[in-house]
């Protein structure tokens, strides 16, 4: 109890509206696995077709960008917290609309997929800004590690509780599963509101009234840049490809909630301990671990191509993912502060643009599965496609380790040295 406390105190030294921020991603992270894991679930299920699914996911992924220029806009003249807290709330709509459409057609899947590719953009567009100017350099490794202890624990517990409950209430009766998710959907509900009212409390600025769409930037934002596109090739992908790989090889629900949380404790105490201990520096190290793991999984899964596959391909990615996400956000993160600082622009341009980069990536990763799927086989991609992208992902580290180097080199360069990071870039503004 003793070194609860001491970490509860240490909780309450960091700035207000960092613990606020915090505090809502945890109530919201109980949605997170819902809408990751079992809407895909939902989709196979309702379709038993894995291109749905994925034609599901790149409606979303299509909606996001637009709607993250649209946002920018509207931080004119809309509370930061609002439009974030609409954001959580539409996700909700957009199952409500889902679960309600008679059959899962193109049309009907594509409306729900663009409903929640504007729910998404709300939310991450504002929380990444908030992100940003709630944290700094020294405190983003305890916001992620304590942010991640948060969210790996949510992975444990929704996935298992969710997939038990739709198992027990559904009892293989296609009618009552039907039901079972609509319960769930009128959860989320209730939960994306009561992290809406708890946002509310922050004392949060909206960006400033400036541009913020810009066509050229600093080198060191633009190898960022680079490292978003690479590793959104397997968001694309990878969350749907869990609930696919569980439908397609185990079969249940209920086994897609046990295989997420298997593993998860590990997890979410390595990361937090990693947020306390370990310095910026060593992010790097922490990402090319992250990916590695990843890859590790997907040549288990392809290898095997089997339940074990898939048991051991989920035990590596509730490792790999969140810290593969841990150490590439906050090196990002650094980008932003170094590139904002050189180029006097608006930092929302930073998060908006990032946004495009990360469109292409996931675009890239969701057309590649379809593209196996049609001109191979379905099984070809469930298969190999993991493969490919662990495989890609991995050229990310060499540039983290270039954008690390060059945020901290400015730092501490002379005075000659530091206008060779000057920029050079001609720039548009709307």
């Amino acid at each position: 109890m003793k070194k609860v406390l001491h970490e509860y105190r240490l909780f309450l030294s960091y700035p207000w509206d960092m613990r606020v921020l915090l505090t809502t991603n945890l109530v919201y992270g109980l949605v997170m696995p819902v809408i990751e894991m079992f809407i895909g679930a939902y989709v196979m299920r309702k379709s038993d077709d894995p291109k749905m699914v994925v034609t599901y996911q790149l409606a979303v992924y299509t909606a996001v960008p637009i709607a993250f220029v649209v946002n920018g806009w509207l931080l004119r003249h809309i509370s930061i917290k609002r439009l974030y807290s609409v954001g959580m709330l539409l996700s909700g709509v957009s199952m409500v609309i889902m679960m309600n459409l008679p059959e899962l057609d193109l049309i009907g899947l594509g409306g729900a997929g663009l409903l929640m590719g504007v729910a998404a953009s709300l939310y991450w567009a504002n929380r990444d800004f908030l992100v940003l100017s709630s944290t700094e350099d020294a405190n983003r490794n305890y916001y992620y590690g304590l942010e991640n202890f948060f969210a790996t624990n949510m992975n444990i517990v929704v996935p298992l509780a969710v997939g038990s409950f739709i198992g027990w209430y559904g009892q293989d009766d296609s009618g009552r599963v039907g039901d079972a998710y609509r319960i769930i959907t009128g959860v989320v509900f209730a939960l994306g509101l009561v992290a809406s009212l708890i946002v509310q409390r922050g004392r949060f600025r909206n960006p400033p009234h400036t541009g913020f769409v810009y066509f050229r930037y600093h080198a060191i934002w633009n190898r960022a840049m680079l490292i978003c596109l690479i590793k959104a090739v397997s968001d694309g992908y990878i969350v749907t490809a869990p609930a696919m790989l569980v439908m397609t090889l185990v079969g249940k629900e209920s086994s897609l909630g046990a295989l997420l949380s298997a593993g998860g404790m590990v997890s979410a105490v390595l990361l937090y301990l990693v947020g306390r201990t370990a310095g910026p520096r060593y992010r790097v190290h922490l990402l090319a671990a992250g990916l590695s793991l990843f890859l590790v999984g997907s040549l288990a899964n392809a290898a095997l191509y089997s339940a074990l596959g898939v048991l051991l391909f989920m035990l590596l990615l509730v490792l790999a993912r969140p810290l593969a996400d841990f150490a590439g956000f906050t090196i990002i993160l650094g980008a932003m502060d170094k590139a904002s600082q050189i180029e006097k622009r608006n930092p929302y341009s930073y998060v908006m643009i990032r946004e495009f980069a990360a469109y292409i990536g996931r675009a890239g990763g969701c057309l590649l599965f379809i593209s196996l799927a049609y001109y191979v086989s379905t099984q070809f991609a469930l298969r190999y496609a993991l493969v490919l992208i662990g495989v890609l992902q991995l050229l990310s580290v060499p540039v983290a380790h270039s954008v690390l180097q060059g945020c901290y080199a400015t730092e501490t360069s002379s005075e000659g040295d530091s206008a060779l990071c000057e920029t050079r870039s001609t720039t548009g503004n709307f």
